[in-house]
């Protein structure tokens, strides 16, 4: 059998687990919001119409802060056709995905689904087709209290206190040509930057995030950080990133080595930015917000459900609702992973998306909500992580990748807990082939015992969990893990992902 060997001491730690981290992002995108979170006739429905098994569901994942409305979406949307009655609101025309939007969900609806699901509202506005005053009146109505033509507005639309969000992103994706009102990085920077310095007029004490590169494989990645932040690094808390990743011709082995781009995404990122902060000699640290992260297997969109037409524009239609199987679950895994070995300057992240684009949650309209493959590693690091991010020293075998090089066949993330002196380590065995003996010297943190230890894995890498088969893929648990004193050994089947709990 293959080994491997972790170092785990909670005197060196990374950095905070800051519970943004564990965020989601809905967008007005194909069944997300329609027939997804919201289907009035469904036997669930609630008094506004959203689905309860849904929210359990969401609850159950343990979403923290979510992001809305988007997306491509939000380059086109008119943030004031969502409110007011929603039998005078107009349908309208989604550019982005070519479909129909109703409104009939909007800010208000939102925000008291949050409530309902225990999640932080994060808006985005639109710096697409509109620009820094459509922003300003946004967060009057969003934020002020009373005394305005736009705060009086929220209130007379049955909110008389106001939402008070704290989290704000300037654009989506503007380095994209796919977006409407794509710009260059200087004019998006002074568009940004403008708008931010409006908005903290208004309130200072927003958290704003301005766009970073959509993907680290961009032709302006790098250099688009610099010029946006050379602009902006005085008026934001946040420069965004994004990454999507999917099996491409067979190569599993690049696939399941997905993370190791991701790491060199967030390391180039902060580089970037600190580099921007040593010119200025600012005293300030620009973190990031990873916004948008997952498994998507886009190439199916691009050649299947890409949606066109004049004539052609409906509502809510069936788009990117991804099958996921045990091996994404265990990239999706080492994704998450990432980003808290990263919790120094990664210090929010939104896992794109929450319901059936894209998602860990799946429903069928007037039927069940079920749970895809990637949900089980989501609930379970949302629930451990807690405390500091720990720095692990990993001695594992390697393998070559056609994508990436030179990677580890295991890859570990750890946390530590000092109010409760609790340890989560989380772990992948990226062989296709061979089980792992994992060992893990915890000295530093004294003599332990393992409390829990659950592995997600499968005979059939490819099995996923449908609406015929809801519950084909789970966590089990992994009976191997065991504690000697300060050392714990624990098996690891090929392809899978293993979550220890140490007390």
């Amino acid at each position: 059998m293959a080994t491997a060997r972790l170092t785990i001491d909670p005197r060196f730690t990374v950095g905070p687990v800051n519970r943004r981290l564990f965020g989601s992002f809905v967008e007005h995108l194909g069944r997300c919001v329609y027939d997804g979170i919201y289907e009035p006739g469904h036997p669930t429905a609630d008094a506004q119409g959203f689905r309860q098994d849904v929210a359990d569901l969401v609850v159950e994942l343990g979403v923290s802060a979510i992001r809305y409305p988007g997306g491509n979406f939000v380059s086109g949307f008119n943030w004031e056709d969502s409110v007011g009655p929603q039998a005078e609101r107009p349908r309208r025309l989604d550019l982005a995905w070519h479909s129909t939007e109703t409104n009939q969900v909007g800010l208000h609806e939102f925000s008291s689904w949050l409530d309902k699901v225990g999640s932080e509202l994060m808006l985005a506005v639109n710096l697409g087709t509109r620009g820094t005053a459509e922003a300003l009146e946004l967060l009057e109505y969003s934020n002020l209290p009373s005394g305005t033509a736009r705060a009086d507005q929220r209130a007379a639309n049955g909110k008389a206190e106001p939402f008070n969000v704290r989290m704000w992103c300037l654009g989506n994706e503007m380095d994209g040509p796919w977006q409407l009102g794509h710009r260059s990085a200087e004019d998006y920077g002074k568009l940004a930057a403008q708008t931010a310095t409006a908005m903290r007029q208004l309130d200072p004490g927003l958290e704003l995030v301005v766009c970073g590169s959509s993907s680290a494989h961009m032709p302006t990645f790098g250099e688009w950080e610099r010029v946006v932040l050379t602009h902006t690094y005085d008026s934001v808390d946040y420069i965004s990133c994004h990454a999507y990743y999917q099996e491409k011709d067979g190569d599993l082995g690049s696939f399941l080595a997905s993370s190791t781009d991701m790491d060199h995404f967030i390391r180039s990122v902060v580089a970037t930015a600190d580099h921007v902060k040593a010119v200025r000699g600012s005293a300030r640290t620009i973190n990031i917000s990873f916004d948008e992260w997952n498994v998507w297997y886009i190439d199916r969109y691009e050649q299947v459900d890409k949606i066109s037409g004049i004539d052609n524009w409906p509502v809510a239609p069936r788009l990117l609702e991804d099958v996921y199987s045990v091996a994404d679950a265990v990239v999706f895994a080492s994704l998450l992973m990432t980003l808290v070995n990263h919790a120094d300057r990664v210090t929010s992240a939104s896992l794109a998306q929450l319901v059936n684009v894209i998602a860990p949650i799946m429903t069928e309209p007037g039927g069940p909500a079920w749970r895809q493959t990637t949900f089980f590693p989501f609930a379970k690091i949302s629930q451990l992580a807690r405390g500091s991010a720990l720095a692990v020293r990993v001695e594992s075998g390697t393998y070559e990748s056609a994508a990436y090089g030179t990677v580890r066949l295991v890859e570990a993330a750890a946390t530590h807990d000092e109010a409760t002196g609790e340890l989560a380590v989380f772990l992948v065995n990226r062989s296709q082939t061979e089980e792992m003996q994992v060992t893990v010297d915890v000295s530093g943190a004294g003599d332990l015992t393992v409390a829990d230890a659950v592995t997600l894995h499968d005979a059939d890498i490819h099995a996923g969990n449908t609406l015929a088969d809801p519950e084909r893929v789970g966590l089990q648990p992994n009976t191997t893990a065991t504690a000697n004193g300060n050392t714990v050994l624990v098996i690891l089947p090929p392809v899978s992902w293993t979550a220890l709990s140490l007390r």
